[in-house]
């Protein structure tokens, strides 16, 4: 029996929406299907505690070894859904807990004399038609509700049989929810009509019915038969509601395929449901890399292709309808060699409005959440890290496992406020502890490679200085002792520890890969700055972002890793996420940059006496015009202080009396 724990998917995988759940066992079989109103917290319940199952449900999990789930709209999709896979793959714990039961249907005995409408379960039986699923308080509602509309006999056999004896109807006749065929009140044929009116209505054709009804109430009306019309009032908001209520996932007969996808720079998710007789009957799903350059509509004519293309004998299998997100490339051609494969006409469309684009975008949704799922678990999964990491290390030839890698990026606009981001992985996992920024400033913010280097140096130099002081330290008498003081103190949870504390080390741990953000320049400018420190065991390459193609030092040639290797994705990953940490730093910067004040550059004027001038003077014009002696009436400005604030504006005044005046229209240089 498989271990529960072996197969459980984190809480954060799993969406909060209804939907559809299946366990397999080892072979792939599904061994049992469920719904939920939310997936998450009717997952969890199976590996929360697993020893306090009950005995059926211990073994379901014992015996699976996977577990998948399906989106869907709304809790009536999900019964369908579920009923529909439990008639499909007839899982062996599902019938256990069943107790052999079925999903009720609403159906009509067209096959009799005298159609019946009744609730059925089981195998179908011939000359009957179905509707539904449904549950069973619904359905009775639904069938209370639509007698009176059309009341169609509902009774048994025996009880139809004592009443044509007896002349008289049974209780139903006599409150108007059955027309008695029984008694001759209606004919056979009429009594025909009406359950075909039924079943047309259960198709979802109602709004015949209900513009016939509303003329006659308006002709009742007319007539003041105020009593007539307020019946038939009645019996329209009756037939909107049972309408809205068994409103299925689209309408009985449609015949669609639909198809949505979510992407991202590198992947793109795609699912499909397959919906026959306006029910989903099946669900497919891929995770497919995404080829340079390729638009959504390159990637549904590719889908379409791969998925039709690559099946045999489709005639009377392929669908009438195809429902995409965005129409694909070669629209056209694309239908038309559709419709060859399935020997009649296929539209090939996106739906606008109604239940198909609803459907739709459910669709999505599960597209969605099986992009996020394939990533978290291709970034979590421990074999995945460490094949990707292995991979890594021999398409670059390395000697040295990676064990630690540390990317950098810059990121400026125009040259301004560049700033330069590092992120460390260590096993193939983000450690954000060990993230570190750089302002960038003077003529290294000139260009990019410059930029680089400077960071580089300054990462480097910091580690070779901390790796010295630790060495320094370590030949200092009585370090040893006051090491083995902390540690006690540390373990014995000493009320407050006084002994030395060790300086903080920011950089001692130097990383066996660097990662740089760009192309052969800035791979050449990381190793120079490497080299100029004396650093020889850390390995440098680069990504650059147009072809995804790694660059070595000193080479002319990259390095191209395939598409699908979890190399170049780590890598990827890590790219990404120094660019949205340089970035975010970025903005930071920007963001201060832009509400600099005049009074910043006043040599010991901190935040709070800067407040305290703003208030004393209410704006920097006052402050700018006040004397010395006036401004030491602020609090916490002393006389030097105050002329050192004089100082600064007399200094700015004369730098702006030597900037020469210009003519903004024309651009002329005005005399001074």
């Amino acid at each position: 029996m498989a271990d529960p724990a072996s197969y459980r998917p984190q809480t954060g995988e799993i969406p909060t929406n209804p939907g559809v759940y299946r366990f397999r066992d080892p072979h792939g079989r599904v061994i049992y299907v469920g719904k939920a109103k939310s997936l998450r917290s009717r997952l969890n319940s199976y590996f929360a505690n697993p020893a306090g199952l009950l005995p059926k449900t211990y073994a379901m999990v014992h015996t699976a070894s996977s577990v998948e789930w399906t989106v869907v709209g709304s809790e009536l999709e999900s019964l369908q859904l579920e009923y529909t896979w439990i008639k499909e793959f007839k899982p062996r714990f599902n019938v256990m807990f069943r107790d052999d039961k079925s999903y009720p249907y609403l159906a009509v005995t067209m096959g009799e004399k005298y159609p019946r409408v009744q609730v059925l379960r089981g195998e179908r039986r011939k000359g009957t038609r179905y509707f539904g699923p449904y549950t069973a308080g619904a359905i009775r509602d639904t069938m209370d509700t639509l007698l009176r509309v059309f009341p169609v006999r509902s009774c048994s056999a025996g009880v139809l049989k004592r009443a044509e004896a007896s002349g008289r109807p049974c209780l139903l006749g006599y409150i108007d929810k059955c027309a008695a065929p029984c008694v001759g009140r209606i004919s056979a044929a009429d009594h025909r009509a009406l359950a075909e009116d039924f079943c047309t209505f259960m198709g979802g054709e109602a709004k015949p019915f209900v513009t016939r009804l509303e003329k006659d109430m308006a002709a009742a009306v007319a007539e003041l038969d105020y009593e007539r019309a307020g019946r038939i009032r009645d019996d329209i908001v009756a037939l909107k509601k049972v309408f809205e209520r068994n409103a299925v996932v689209l309408a009985e007969g449609t015949d669609a395929d639909v198809f949505a996808l979510h992407e991202d720079e590198l992947e793109a998710a795609v699912q499909v449901f397959h919906v026959r007789g306006g029910r989903i009957r099946g669900q497919r799903g891929w995770v497919v890399e995404k080829v340079e350059d390729s638009t959504t509509p390159d990637l549904v004519e590719h889908l379409l292709q791969q998925v039709y293309g690559e099946e045999a004998g489709l005639q009377g299998r392929l669908p009438r309808e195809v429902l995409v997100p965005t129409d694909p490339s070669n629209a056209v051609e694309l239908a038309e060699w559709l419709s060859g494969l399935r020997g009649a006409r296929v539209d090939v469309r996106v739906p606008q409005r109604g239940d198909k684009a609803a459907l739709l975008s459910t669709v999505r949704d599960n597209a969605e959440h099986a992009l996020a799922l394939h990533k978290s678990r291709r970034a979590g999964d421990l074999t995945m890290r460490s094949q990707a990491l292995q991979e890594l290390q021999e398409a670059l030839d390395l000697p040295v496992a990676l064990l630690r890698i540390e990317c950098f990026d810059i990121s400026h606009i125009q040259g301004t406020n560049v700033v330069g981001s590092m992120v460390v992985v260590e096993d193939g996992l983000p450690k954000k502890s060990e993230y570190r920024k750089f302002s960038v400033t003077g003529a290294a913010a000139n260009d990019d490679t410059a930029a680089m280097h400077d960071v580089l140096t300054r990462r480097f130099r910091n580690y070779l200085q901390e790796k010295a002081g630790q060495a320094d330290a370590a030949r200092t008498p009585g370090h040893q002792a006051a090491q083995e003081a902390r540690v006690s103190a540390a373990v014995a949870v000493a009320v407050a520890d006084t002994t030395t504390p060790a300086p903080r080390t920011r950089f001692a741990y130097p990383p066996n890969l660097v990662v740089v953000d760009g192309g052969q320049p800035q791979v050449n400018a990381a190793a120079r700055a490497l080299a100029e420190l004396g650093i020889e065991d850390v390995y440098v390459v680069g990504l650059a972002k147009r072809l995804e193609e790694v660059w070595l030092p000193d080479s002319d040639f990259p390095v191209i890793l395939p598409r699908a290797s979890a190399g170049l994705y780590l890598l990827q990953r890590i790219r990404d996420e120094a660019h949205r940490f340089a970035i975010s730093f970025h903005r930071q910067k920007r963001g201060k940059a832009m509400t600099v004040s005049a009074l910043d550059g006043v040599p010991g004027l901190g935040e709070s006496k800067r407040k305290a001038l703003l208030a004393q003077f209410g704006s920097v014009r006052s402050i700018r015009a006040a004397s010395v002696e006036e401004l030491t009436g602020a609090k916490g400005i002393g006389p030097s202080l105050a002329a050192a604030v004089a100082r600064h504006f007399t200094d700015d005044d004369g730098a702006a009396a030597a900037v020469p005046a210009v003519n903004m229209t024309t651009g002329e240089i005005l005399e001074t």
